[in-house]
């Protein structure tokens, strides 16, 4: 893009450095490269963020994607023709801590201004269980005298709260006005429209989960923690923030009871990792299987074409799980 090929104003660069968004610099080579566009380039590191890139830069934008349409994201690995993308890009988009190999990949590439997504709202610890129900269950384990084992760390799943994904569309849309300012009304007007319909849906979400038969869900791994803390819900994760992560037995057998105790119907699995380990739980438990989806990625198999779709899709499971009014 010819923002990258003219000298951009010292005060483009200290409003950039000061939000903390990387530096922006004159680009050292003109050599050809996938993603070396007439448009503002950006390299986003998985669906959610170039979804936010699309959103916001309209048609000034060039978004490519460094995690292709089914992949695992947390399975990532750079390649060299994705390294020189980003060698050639005008922003890098990612979410440090959820792909490490894109974290180092960015670090290290000369991408003129990097946006970590993680800067832009708050994180929070969360572990296999999360939500209002955690600390009245820990403490019933606690009596029975059996310590109910965790995989925490900062987790990075901060998309699937509207709220959250809107305070980080709001950063985006900053760092495209500081980097790009020739369109910066546009991307300031398509940031304001993306905004009002994550509000839109977090009121979807609010009203469709306000009453409910059960608080309670399971999920494969621990990617609805941000969501059950927004709508008063409690997450019970077979593993922990990893999809990779295996139960204990003891877990499994802890999560039978909780579900008879709390009136748990369902087993949620996602559309990217096996469901062996939710049927089986699910079969046990005398439970049905259903999808959650995290919306890591959009592909056939996903319950809609974007976002938005996928989280109605969501809104619309978690109802008839919870035996919503």
């Amino acid at each position: 893009m010819n923002v990258r090929r003219r000298h951009i104003s010292g005060i483009a660069v200290t409003a950039a450095a000061a939000l903390g968004l990387g530096t922006l610099s004159a680009c050292s080579s003109d050599s050809a490269a996938a993603g070396n566009t007439d448009k503002f380039d950006v390299v986003a590191s998985f669906y959610p963020m170039a979804y936010l890139a699309e959103q916001i830069g309209g048609d000034h934008v060039n978004v490519t994607s460094l995690t292709e349409p089914g992949q695992e994201p947390h399975d990532l690995e750079i390649s060299a023709k994705q390294r020189a993308q980003l060698e050639e890009s005008d922003a890098a988009l990612f979410l440090k801590g959820l792909q490490p190999s894109a974290d180092e990949a960015i670090a290290q590439s000369g991408a003129k201004t990097k946006i970590d997504a993680t800067t832009l709202t708050a994180l929070e610890e969360h572990g296999s269980e999360v939500g209002g129900h955690a600390a009245e269950h820990d403490h019933a384990e606690e009596e029975h005298g059996h310590e109910h084992g965790e995989e925490g760390g900062e987790d990075p799943h901060i998309w699937l709260d509207p709220v959250k994904y809107a305070e980080v569309a709001k950063g985006v849309g900053e760092a495209f006005e500081k980097a790009d300012p020739d369109h910066a009304a546009d991307y300031k007007k398509n940031t304001e429209a993306l905004v009002k319909r994550l509000d839109a849906l977090n009121t979807e979400f609010e009203t469709g989960l306000k009453d409910t038969d059960t608080k309670v869900f399971i999920t494969t791994h621990a990617a609805f923690g941000y969501l059950a803390e927004r709508y008063g819900l409690t997450e019970e994760a077979i593993s922990g923030l990893s999809p990779e992560s295996e139960p204990s037995a003891a877990r499994v057998k802890e999560l039978e009871r909780m579900a008879k105790a709390d009136g748990v119907s369902t087993v949620f699995y996602e559309t990217l990792v096996s469901d062996k380990t939710a049927k089986t739980v699910a079969k046990d438990a005398n439970l049905r299987t259903d999808v959650l989806d995290p919306v890591e990625g959009i592909t056939e198999k996903s319950r809609g074409d974007d976002y938005f779709q996928v989280m109605e899709a969501n809104l619309k499971a978690l109802r008839t799980a919870l035996g919503a009014k």
